[in-house]
Order: C-alpha cells, then sequence, then structure tokens
C-alpha cells in the first residue's frame, strides 16, 4: 500500500503558506498589506513564508509605486496553482481512504 501522505507537498505544511495559497488561488492578486490583514501577521512572518513560495515559483511579487508610496502586490503562477490543486487533491484522497 503507497505511503498515504507521499503527494502531500511539504511547502504547504506550513498553515501560512496554505492560507497565503488559498487567498491567492481565489484573487487575481493580493497586496502585502491586505494579506497580513487577512491572515493576521506580522511583517517579518508573512514575509520569510512568501519568500519561499516565491523561491519554489508558486507565486510571483510585483513591486511598483502607488504615488510615491511602494507597493507590494502577489500573484500565483501557473506551477503554483498546479502544486497547488496537487496538494488538495492528495489531502481529499487521504481522508476518503480513512
Amino acid at each position: 500500500m503507497k505511503n498515504p501522505i507521499a503527494d502531500l507537498n511539504k511547502i504547504f505544511d506550513s498553515r501560512i503558506r496554505l492560507g497565503v495559497m488559498s487567498v491567492l488561488v481565489v484573487n487575481d492578486e493580493i497586496g502585502f498589506n491586505d494579506l497580513k490583514q487577512m491572515l493576521e501577521l506580522t511583517d517579518g512572518n508573512l514575509a520569510s513564508h512568501l519568500t519561499t513560495l516565491e523561491q519554489a515559483e508558486f507565486i510571483k511579487v510585483h513591486k511598483g509605486f502607488v504615488g510615491r508610496k511602494t507597493s507590494t502586490t502577489y500573484t500565483i503562477t501557473p506551477l503554483g496553482k498546479q502544486a497547488f490543486k496537487a496538494h488538495l487533491d492528495a489531502l481529499e484522497k487521504m481522508i476518503r481512504k480513512l
């Protein structure tokens, strides 16, 4: 019998990264401050998890300016969508076997 957790993606072990991906799946893009408020996180905590997702190429960072203020937004990449869907599918399959 196959290991039931073998298809789960280790990057999504973190509830914060799971939350970020869940938000990005249903939003075309989201700003750093909106994401921070939604997930009730500190700047540093959110930033470190976003870096992990960016390094895995699951999200894309867009930096720019709104007036004189910097603006950072995030979008999910096609690879990120695929990896997140595969993770959710693996969770679903695991639950059904219990």
